[in-house]
């Protein structure tokens, strides 16, 4: 037996959309990210960068379980001194809706130098419109 490789000009990359009202954060951005990576596809190769784009619709609507509103901290530092900022997940949801599920994708990815390429195949909308109807992108399931 021996592992397919597939050429960068090899890949075959399908769109598909998401509709995250009333989902589960981490249920949607686990399913997202392995479309991202192409765990799905059949010519999965760990270091090769084959996945699929992944246009997600209603992401103000996204659902968090139990009182991660209010308990969930998102923190950064500025790295300069009293520079620690801290935001709940409800703060950083206000201020733009689509960022919870960005930073929750990209949690999700694995941290090497493919992260930021499968990220920028990542289309996240506020509301149920999105401008990728051309491309004919098919519903993704088991979410």
């Amino acid at each position: 037996m021996t592992t397919p490789f597939v050429a960068k000009n090899g890949v075959r990359r399908e769109w598909y959309v998401v509709d995250a009202s009333d989902k589960v954060l981490g249920r949607l951005a686990a399913r997202v990210a392995a479309v991202l990576v192409g765990k799905h596809k059949a010519d999965y190769t760990p270091h090769a960068d084959n996945g699929d784009f992944v246009v997600i619709t209603n992401a103000a609507k996204v659902r968090l379980t139990g009182k991660k509103w209010s308990r969930k901290e998102y923190i950064r530092h500025s790295q300069y001194p009293g520079g620690l900022h801290r935001r709940t997940a409800e703060q950083v949801h206000a201020a733009d809706p689509t960022r919870l599920v960005r930073m929750a994708v990209r949690g999700m990815l694995p941290s090497n130098r493919l992260r930021d390429r499968r990220m920028r195949r990542l289309r996240v909308f506020a509301g149920p419109d999105h401008k990728h109807e051309a491309h004919k992108p098919k519903t993704l399931t088991g979410i």
